[in-house]
């Protein structure tokens, strides 16, 4: 009877496993280790690298190298950007009816995206044998790799809420990935630009390139008698790049896809019932924090993107480095790269909107300085080395706070879930968009400035324009996008509070499971 009696009293803890009775206190405990930061951050340059070579270097390869026109190739810019920004709420909107399955919700579709995804940007780097349609041959496959590339990314970005539920931690591997998207920056600016590099494009001199009347029927003439053997190899060369980065796409794929386990209850009380797409939009654009982060940083991401799409241009014609643009590239990549762990530690000292200011301001002074010097090229080395500084701050700073507003809308909203899609979708979105009109535009003023595709110079309106598309109009998104981050509501303070209010909502929620948990084992 005693021992009966003994084993009545111990199986309400005796019956139940270890991982019933105290789920969430060992949970709250564990850490992410370096190795799983490290195969999250890997995921993310596949993105980094495509975009680095698409953004740095598809404008002057549709000028100079598939010989487009101007206006054609602001056509492809356009519609390429804005289809990749649309793609994204679409991509959101079916992750967020996606159904659970072994592999997690979200890496499914960064598994099964990835081979159609490197096809087509190898494409992208191919000139057609064919004398009409080449415009619709880059339009089309670029139109498509954005929308594979979308569907790598959208969920990749939304995993941040699904690694850890630990503010610091996400932080951490936002720090890790960020340090890794950047030096896919480099890997994909060095690739590119060493193995393009290393052939000489050919120009055509012409005293015509001075002068507008009949240049495009000059171009013409001398376009058909110039030997297009460099030429061919140049094509070569942007192949065998775009090789050699898909096969790096497909490795992090693989490295992300084994290396991290997507944690479904690492986000906060996961309802099993699909989510209302509309609702739950409504309820992401009325989020005020929301709105004015991503309206301060929709300025400030355009500045940058701006200056990426013409700085090849820039320093080619410009500046007159036709031979080490490449180079140049190089040292702001390396440079973002080697700074984004002191951004890191400034964040966590001075606060996020304190590293926003001085992060994006610090560009300023050098964006003016490369505009108005005369072209030397140890103060344009110096000034990219700069630049990069800024450029890390821009990499690192939106998706470090983005988890932070997702944070706040949980407290505001705690009964509605699996929304996190939307929030970085739609992010992506509005800056993708306003990238592609910006580039469109871009393009199309250097048309109506009297650029000449193939031509060793450009007349003093072009070069004036792009002055103007990598040191003004940078300059002005600038300060127009610190100006808005006045109004964005969530400092270090609140930040603060926003932590422990969860901390406490975990909390109450785990402690009515543990009461549940010990009334069933108890009936039991």
């Amino acid at each position: 009877m005693a021992g009966g009696g003994g084993a009545e009293r111990a199986r309400p803890g005796g019956l139940l496993p270890p991982a019933c009775r105290q789920p969430r206190r060992r949970e709250n405990r564990e850490r992410l280790s370096v190795c799983s930061k490290l195969c999250y951050a890997v995921g993310g340059a596949p993105y980094q690298i495509t975009g680095c070579a698409l953004g740095f270097f598809l404008q002057i390869y549709l000028l100079d190298v598939a010989q487009l026109d101007p206006f054609y190739a602001s056509i492809i810019l356009f519609v390429g950007r804005a289809w990749d920004a649309i793609t994204d709420p679409m991509v959101g909107f079916f992750i967020s009816k996606t159904s659970w399955t072994r592999f997690g919700r979200l890496m499914p579709w960064i598994i099964f995206s990835t081979p159609f995804a490197v096809i087509s940007y190898f494409l992208i780097w191919f000139v057609p044998d064919i004398s009409r349609g080449q415009v619709m041959w880059y339009l089309v496959f670029y139109c498509i790799f954005q929308t594979l590339v979308t569907c790598f990314h959208v969920p990749y970005s939304a995993l941040t809420m699904f690694i850890s539920r630990e503010q610091s931690e996400r932080d951490s591997a936002t720090a890790y990935r960020m340090t890794v998207e950047v030096l896919g920056t480099v890997l994909g600016t060095a690739i590119q630009g060493q193995i393009v590099g290393k052939v000489v494009t050919p120009c055509i001199e012409s005293p015509l390139f001075i002068g507008k009347t009949n240049s495009s029927v000059a171009m013409e003439e001398l376009n058909m008698t110039h030997d297009t053997g460099s030429l061919t190899d140049t094509r070569n060369a942007y192949m065998i790049a775009a090789g050699v980065i898909g096969g790096l796409y497909i490795l992090c794929a693989v490295i992300l896809s084994v290396g991290v386990r997507e944690k479904r209850e690492s986000s906060e009380l996961q309802s099993d019932e699909p989510v209302s797409f509309l609702q739950g939009l409504k309820l992401v654009m009325n989020h005020g924090a929301y709105i004015k982060l991503i309206a301060g940083f929709l300025f400030t991401s355009l500045a940058f993107m701006l200056l990426e799409g013409n700085f090849a241009l820039f320093c080619t014609y410009t500046l007159g480095f036709r031979n080490e643009f490449q180079n140049i590239l190089l040292a702001i990549m390396l440079s973002a790269t080697l700074t984004i762990p002191l951004w890191q530690w400034f964040l966590t000292r001075f606060g996020k909107k304190t590293a926003v200011y001085v992060g994006m301001s610090s560009a300023i002074p050098f964006l003016i300085m490369v505009a108005v010097l005369d072209s030397n090229l140890i103060i344009t080395y110096i000034v990219a080395v700069a630049a990069g500084i800024s450029v890390a701050a821009a990499f690192l700073l939106p998706w470090s706070m983005l988890p932070d507003v997702i944070d706040d809308f949980k407290l505001q909203h705690p009964n509605s879930h699996g929304h996190e899609a939307i929030f970085f979708s739609f992010y992506v979105f509005f800056t993708k968009f306003t990238s592609g009109v910006s580039l469109g535009i871009s393009t199309l003023s250097l048309d109506f400035a009297g650029y000449q595709t193939r031509g060793c110079s450009q007349p003093s309106e072009v070069n004036f324009t792009l002055k103007m598309l990598v040191s003004a109009v940078p300059v002005g998104l600038i300060l127009l996008g610190l100006l808005l981050f006045k109004l964005y509501p969530i400092d270090e303070e609140k930040r603060r509070k926003n932590k422990k209010a969860l901390q406490d909502l975990r909390e109450e929620s785990n402690s009515s499971s543990e009461s549940d948990n010990t009334e069933l084992a108890s009936i039991v």
